[in-house]
């Protein structure tokens, strides 16, 4: 099977162990650049903002987070994007909360609403998170071209300067994802509990994970069930998430992915009450922020997402920002306390298979 050649960080992550990507490749891409950071552990925020952006302050460096629909402390995807703006933050000596913040969006309606709120009161950068966010970042930036935008998760068809789509190869992650929990089941059946099939890297990921698993059992049975509401509500519904992941269990599945925020944290949560099952993680190493999961949680398919937004925030305050696209590493997270429990043959058949899709000869096949 052939797969995209992949920008990512796997293979240090698994010569580390293993660690950690996106949106849908169009007919004719734009050119793109790659951020090569090391990857730092990502721990749940708890700190709260207030939603009103205060101005800018002359000579400041000012960066405003909008998040997607959820809560910034999701243990997933606003929190790995928030956290690199946040270490961005203390690495040069900025303030919380007057440097940089952040604003929650609640419903889809606001996305514009919450970025105009930093673009009226003079931030520097901009970073919107996830692909529903993307229109309303575009049409942002054309406006404010002295504002630097760093969109997470948003393929840019057309290069503007002022933008950088922040993207990832989530078939790769999800390939390699797939491929574990095809090494690892008894059963022959496995699952994916996901978020909405209207957000590409969504897609992706599943795809790649199904791809994967194919690839180590071409007879696997794979049962991936997507959450049927709205955007707004399908990446935060943690007992739907829950309650498929039961309903995929007692069809046979003994290892699912959990990959749509707290949607997927809650199917990792009801599978960690399941003896002898496992599960793997999504976005972030979901070993750091979902410890009820512990007792499943092998793995997760990572989106370098922390790292990424650093660089980028640090190319934009020396000045050399450019718009585009930039890839963001992507791979599996480290094994932790299920290390020893994986066979050296199985590390060493993905350490191979990482190796392939980073060369190109292997594909995940996934458009």
């Amino acid at each position: 099977m052939n797969s995209k050649r992949a920008i990512g960080v796997f293979g240090l992550l698994m010569s580390f162990v293993l660690l950690i990507g996106a949106c849908v490749a169009p007919s004719a891409a734009p050119s793109t650049t790659s951020t090569t950071t090391e990857t730092t552990a990502v721990t749940e925020t708890t700190t709260t903002t207030d939603t009103a952006a205060a101005p800018a302050a002359a000579g400041a460096f000012k960066i405003g987070l909008v998040t997607d629909v959820g809560r910034v402390n999701d243990r997933s995807f606003n929190q790995s994007a928030w956290e690199g703006v946040q270490q961005f933050g203390a690495a040069n000596g900025l303030k919380e909360g007057d440097d940089y913040k952040y604003i929650e969006t609640k419903d889809a309606k606001d996305y514009a609403e919450n970025i105009q709120q930093f673009v009226d009161n003079g931030f520097n950068v901009i970073v919107t998170v996830g692909f529903a966010i993307g229109d309303a970042t575009a049409k942002a930036a054309a406006a404010n071209p002295d504002i630097n935008f760093i969109g997470v998760d948003q393929f840019q068809a057309a290069e503007v300067a002022n933008v950088a789509g922040l993207i990832f190869h989530e078939d790769q992650s999800g390939f390699l994802a797939g491929a574990l929990a095809a090494h690892l089941s008894k059963s022959g059946t496995i699952g994916a509990v996901l978020g909405t099939d209207s957000v590409p890297p969504v897609v992706r990921f599943k795809e790649g994970y199904e791809a994967g698993a194919k690839y180590i059992n071409k007879d696997i049975k794979i049962i991936s069930v997507y959450n049927p509401k709205d955007i707004s509500q399908a990446f935060n519904d943690p007992e739907w998430g829950a309650a498929t992941a039961k309903q995929t269990i007692d069809q046979g599945a003994d290892v699912i992915f959990g990959a749509g925020g707290n949607t997927g944290n809650g199917a990792l949560q009801e599978v960690a009450g399941h003896a002898g099952l496992y599960c793997i993680g999504v976005d972030s190493d979901q070993w750091e922020t979902v410890p009820a999961a512990h007792p499943c949680l092998v793995s997760s398919a990572m989106k370098l997402i922390t790292p990424g937004v650093q660089d980028l925030l640090t190319l934009a305050k020396d000045g050399k920002f450019k718009g585009g696209n930039v890839f963001g590493g992507a791979g599996l997270a480290p094994f932790h306390d299920f290390d020893a429990k994986i066979p050296a043959d199985v590390k060493a058949d993905l350490e191979k298979i990482d190796a392939g899709l980073k060369d190109g000869s292997i594909e995940t096949g996934v458009k």
